[in-house]
């Protein structure tokens, strides 16, 4: 089930992100994860890739987590490319960061961590995938 703002309100809170924190991000351009975070680099987002199997993706430093990842980096966004079962911790580890939105990508839902999110004041947004909605709202961005 597709859950989130509306176009507009898609379109703002892409307009206002700079950071992109992407959890479950693969070095490997064949995996959807790298194809997005490609994409989204290309349009002059910043990636923090998260992702304990990883050095560098992207020509980015990658972290094991979203709490390891420096306190001075500011991350707008939590993108989550991960099993549902495992979005409720990652949604804690945005709340403690203070991410603006935690959006779980197209197939991965989970009330728990929406809950945990909303509760904490972040804008969810799951089942849906980034790079679509960007490139479909391009043109509306601020």
């Amino acid at each position: 089930m597709t859950y989130g703002p509306d176009d507009a309100g898609l379109a703002r809170l892409l307009g206002e992100t700079r950071t992109i924190a992407v959890v479950g991000l693969s070095s490997k351009p064949d995996r959807p994860s790298n194809e997005v975070a490609a994409y989204l680099q290309r349009q002059g987002y910043r990636i923090v890739p998260v992702n304990p199997r990883e050095t560098e993706v992207l020509g980015e430093t990658a972290y094991p987590t979203l709490d390891d990842v420096p306190a001075d980096v500011v991350i707008d966004l939590v993108d989550v490319f991960r099993r549902a079962e495992d979005t409720p911790a990652v949604a804690e580890e945005a709340v403690r960061r203070g991410a603006r939105v935690l959006w779980l990508q197209l197939g991965i839902e989970s009330e728990e961590a929406r809950r945990i999110a909303e509760d904490a004041g972040i804008t969810v947004v799951m089942d849906r995938c980034i790079m679509v909605d960007h490139r479909a709202l391009k043109e509306a961005l601020p």
